[in-house]
């Protein structure tokens, strides 16, 4: 009787292998993510490279505890993202939507950095394809050397007798190997090629940048052990109709995590920007109601943006809520805290709330921008263009303090503002000059001091 072709379950999510379909994956709880694959072949890929020598281990001790050099990539923006550059050796995930501008900034990178010898794998594109986009980018493509495949052993060979000093792969889900015997893209693919890139990236000290596709979810795409073999993971954010782009750090090992870098899709590639308060430049005309200035800390970066409201009555029997970068539960929670403890009511009427520039902000500072925003378009009031706000609501109407205030007054004084609404318990250890601090304690002192 001839052998029956084994398959199993793995989990999109986590990576793990089962022998038969469950619901939910026993490992990661996530429902409804697994897959069926045929079983992994044991033949490893162990030829596709010399074996190292055995090490032996060392006492922590003696080990020089000299930090690792880093190879800049002649961009202020990701060299900072990356805690001042590359690392010899360390592999590290871009991901992002379709159209985002992945590609785009993976190229830019050796276009960029002519002195670097870049081995671009691409694996979505034909040479011409690339060539055609290095022509739009511009810059100097001497030491940038394209190479179209999609087996990994072919590349790993490539550039072991290449040794180049930096390599890029565009993308990891185009990539496969033979001893897998699934479709490129597959949980076993993506497991093993990046294995075999990490293996690489670790014995030749070839710094390797890979570019990830994300799901529908916003995740990305393959398990997530994907995650976890990369030492960097960076992801796009913004809107692919906006200009602007921010980079996240996700995970860092050579580095911090509270860090983004800014940047802006133009004809000529993405050009970068060193002060992301710019974004907060408005496209209309002054005193216009509903909206306000918010002065927000992301990671490191202090940067101020617009918050957008629009009130309106309801057209339905059920008002509406919906918010475009913000936590739309969070917007339900402070409307009904404005309900409950300042007396406005609101649940007859529809709200809607943007942030300005694309962005998706998760800081509570910026709670006091989005209460009067919405009051503002609700009186149909225009708030003075100078004024800004950095504040958390709480669930009683407080205003609660937020982290490092006094960056925040800073960087509104920096910008020309003259006025700044703080919560009354921020203790704010210097005066800047140019500015004037308004504490308030609840959202009812607000509104007097705002509104009056």
């Amino acid at each position: 009787m001839a052998n029956k072709n084994k398959s199993v379950w793995y989990c999109s999510s986590c990576g793990n292998e089962s022998p038969k379909w469950m619901g939910r994956c026993p490992a990661c709880g996530e429902w409804n993510t697994m897959i069926e694959e045929p079983k992994e072949s044991r033949k490893r890929i162990a030829s596709s490279g010399p074996v190292s020598d055995r090490r032996k281990p060392m006492q922590l001790g003696s080990i020089e505890s000299s930090g690792e050099s880093r190879i800049s990539l002649h961009s202020s923006e990701l060299d900072r993202i990356l805690g001042g550059g590359i690392v010899p050796g360390s592999l590290v995930l871009i991901g992002g939507e379709p159209g985002i501008g992945k590609s785009t900034l993976s190229l830019q990178i050796p276009l960029h950095c002519h002195e670097l010898k870049t081995l671009y794998v691409t694996g979505e594109e034909s040479v011409k394809q690339v060539k055609m986009r290095a022509d739009r980018l511009g810059g100097n493509a001497s030491d940038c050397f394209i190479y179209s495949e999609t087996s990994i052993e072919s590349v790993i060979a490539e550039a072991r007798e290449m040794l180049p000093d930096l390599m890029i792969v565009d993308s990891v889900q185009t990539m496969y190997t033979e001893g897998v015997e699934s479709a490129p893209g597959s949980v076993s693919q993506i497991k093993e090629v990046s294995a075999l890139l990490l293996r690489f990236a670790k014995e030749s000290g070839v710094p390797v940048i890979l570019i990830g596709h994300i799901t529908k979810d916003g995740y990305i795409a393959g398990p997530k052990i994907l995650e976890h073999i990369v030492d960097v993971v960076l992801q796009f954010e913004g809107e692919n109709r906006g200009s602007y782009r921010i980079l996240r750090s996700i995970k860092n090992r050579f580095g911090s995590t509270s860090e983004l870098a800014v940047f802006e899709m133009t004809g000529s590639g993405l050009r970068e920007v060193s002060n992301p308060s710019e974004m907060l430049i408005p496209m209309h005309e002054q005193g216009l109601s509903g909206t306000a200035v918010c002065a927000m800390l992301d990671g490191t970066r202090s940067f101020l943006f617009e918050v957008q409201a629009l009130v309106s009555s309801a057209v339905y029997g059920t008002a509406q809520r919906s918010a475009t970068g913000f936590d739309v539960r969070r917007l339900n929670m402070l409307l009904a805290v404005l309900e409950k403890r300042a007396g406005f009511h609101l649940s007859a009427k529809d709200v809607f709330l943007n942030m300005a520039g694309g962005l998706k902000v998760s800081d509570p500072a910026c709670d006091l921008a989005v209460i009067c925003a919405v009051l503002s378009s609700n009186f149909d009031f225009a708030i003075a263009p100078d004024i800004c706000f950095a504040g958390e609501v709480g669930l009683s109407g407080e205003i609660r303090p937020v982290s490092q205030t006094d960056r925040r007054i800073s960087e509104a004084a920096r910008l020309g503002f003259r006025k700044i609404f703080v919560s009354s318990f921020a203790v704010t250890e210097q005066k800047v000059e140019g500015i004037q601090v308004v504490k308030v304690a609840d959202v009812p002192a607000l509104v007097k001091a705002l509104f009056k």
